[in-house]
C-alpha cells in the first residue's frame, strides 16, 4: 500500500558524500548525476535551461541553484562553462571526474575519518592560484587583492606539508581569508580604539580648536604643553583612544595654574604703567565705607609715586588699599583711640585740612596712621 505523503521516487543521497560535501550539494550531485546517466554520452557536457531546472529543483529558488551549483564549482567536483544561473538561466557544466555510476552498497564499518571518494580529490599544487570565480566571491565580501597575495603562499605551504588531499581548494582558501580578515579586522579595531603615547604624537587640529577658539589659551603654551605631556604618557606606559580629550584637560588645568600663579605671585615687582586695582580692592573699600570715586581719584597720583621709585612689592593692591584708607582717614579727621592717645596735648587735625595741604613725599612716607 503506497502513501499519499510520497507519490514520486524519494532522492537517495550518500550521508557519507553528503558529510564530505554538504548535504544540499549532494542532492544536487546526484540529480545532476541522474540527469547525465540518461545521456547517450555520459561524459559528455550536461546543459540544462530554466525549465528543466525548475522540474528537477522544484525545492530551491534561483539563487538557491546558483549558490549550490558554484559550491560544487568551487570545491573541483564540477566544472562551470555558463554565466551566473541567475543571469544566463541556464546551467552548462562537467563533471571533474567523469559521471560516477551508483556503487553497490557495502556493509557498515566502524566509524572512522571521513575521506573523500577516490579520484575526486588532490593535493595543491605549488602553483595553485584562485580563478576568477573564486576572486569576485573573495570580493563580495570586502577582503582586498592584497591581502589575497600575502595569504596565498602561506596556504600552499601549509597544505603542502601537511600532505592532505581535498575536493575542493578553492573553498578551503575563501575559508582561510575570511578567518584572517575577521582577526585582521579584529586586531585593528583594537588598535584604533586603544594605542600607547609615542614621541612624534600631536593634538589633533579639533583639540586645538577647542583650546585655542573655544577655551581662549595661547597656542604658544599649547605647544610649549606638549613635549611635557608626552614624556609623561610615554613613562607610564598607558594605552587608550582619548589621548586628544586628555591633552585638553591637561592644557586646561595648567592654564588655570598658570594665570592663577600670575595673580597671586608672591614675588616682588615693579608697578606696571598701565596699573589698576583689582575688584577686590574696591569690594574692600565699600565695606569700609570708602567711596570709591575718591579711591579712584587716588589711582594716577599713587602709580606716578611708585614708578618713579622705582620700587618693588609683592602685593600693590594691599599698597594701594594702605594708601587709600590712610587719606580718607586724614580727610575725615578719623583717629583711633591709640592716636587720640599719642597725639594728646597737640593741635588738632584741622578738619578740613586736605592732601594737597601736605606734600606728596610726606603723605607716602607717613607711617602714624600703621603704628
Amino acid at each position: 500500500m503506497s502513501s499519499s505523503l510520497i507519490p514520486e521516487k524519494p532522492l537517495v543521497i550518500s550521508p557519507s558524500l553528503a558529510a564530505t560535501i554538504g548535504l544540499e550539494e549532494a542532492v544536487m550531485l546526484s540529480l545532476l548525476n541522474d540527469v547525465a546517466l540518461g545521456q547517450p554520452q555520459p561524459n559528455a557536457p550536461l546543459d540544462l535551461d530554466e525549465s528543466q531546472l525548475t522540474r528537477l529543483l522544484p525545492f530551491w529558488n534561483d539563487y538557491d541553484i546558483q549558490r549550490i551549483s558554484r559550491n560544487l564549482r568551487d570545491q573541483g567536483i564540477i566544472s562551470l562553462t555558463s554565466a551566473p544561473y541567475q543571469e544566463s538561466r541556464r546551467l552548462t557544466l562537467t563533471f571533474s571526474g567523469g559521471v560516477q555510476t551508483p556503487a553497490p552498497s557495502r556493509p557498515s564499518r566502524a566509524p572512522g575519518p571521513t575521506r573523500a571518494a577516490p579520484g575526486s580529490a588532490n593535493l595543491i599544487a605549488p602553483n595553485w592560484q584562485p580563478d576568477t570565480e573564486l576572486m569576485r566571491h573573495i570580493a563580495q565580501h570586502g577582503i582586498p587583492d592584497y591581502f589575497v597575495r600575502r595569504h596565498l603562499p602561506e596556504f600552499i605551504a601549509y597544505w603542502r606539508e601537511r600532505g592532505e588531499s581535498h575536493h575542493a581548494w578553492g573553498a578551503r582558501f575563501l575559508k582561510h581569508l575570511l578567518r584572517q580578515w575577521r582577526a585582521e579586522e579584529t586586531d585593528q579595531f583594537r588598535r584604533d580604539q586603544e594605542v600607547a603615547m609615542h614621541s612624534d604624537w600631536r593634538p589633533s587640529q579639533d583639540a586645538l580648536e577647542v583650546l585655542v577658539k573655544h577655551a581662549n589659551i595661547s597656542l604658544a603654551f599649547i605647544e610649549d604643553a606638549i613635549a611635557e605631556f608626552v614624556l609623561y604618557w610615554r613613562e607610564r606606559g598607558d594605552v587608550t583612544r582619548t589621548w586628544n580629550s586628555k591633552f585638553i584637560q591637561h592644557v586646561k588645568r595648567q592654564w588655570l595654574r598658570y594665570n592663577s600663579a600670575l595673580e597671586h605671585s608672591t614675588e616682588p615687582k615693579r608697578l606696571p604703567s598701565d596699573w589698576q586695582p583689582s575688584q577686590d580692592v574696591y569690594d574692600v573699600l565699600r565695606l569700609a565705607n570708602i567711596d570709591l570715586e575718591f579711591a579712584r581719584r587716588q589711582v594716577p597720583e599713587f602709580t606716578l609715586y611708585w614708578r618713579e621709585s622705582n620700587q618693588v612689592h609683592s602685593s600693590w593692591n594691599t599698597k594701594f588699599l594702605q594708601h587709600v584708607k590712610y587719606h580718607w582717614a586724614r580727610q575725615h579727621a578719623l583717629t583711633t583711640p591709640q592716636q587720640a592717645g599719642q597725639n594728646a596735648g597737640q593741635q588738632a587735625v584741622n578738619p578740613e585740612s586736605r592732601t594737597r595741604d601736605r606734600s606728596l613725599f610726606e603723605d607716602l612716607t607717613d607711617r602714624s596712621w600703621a603704628r
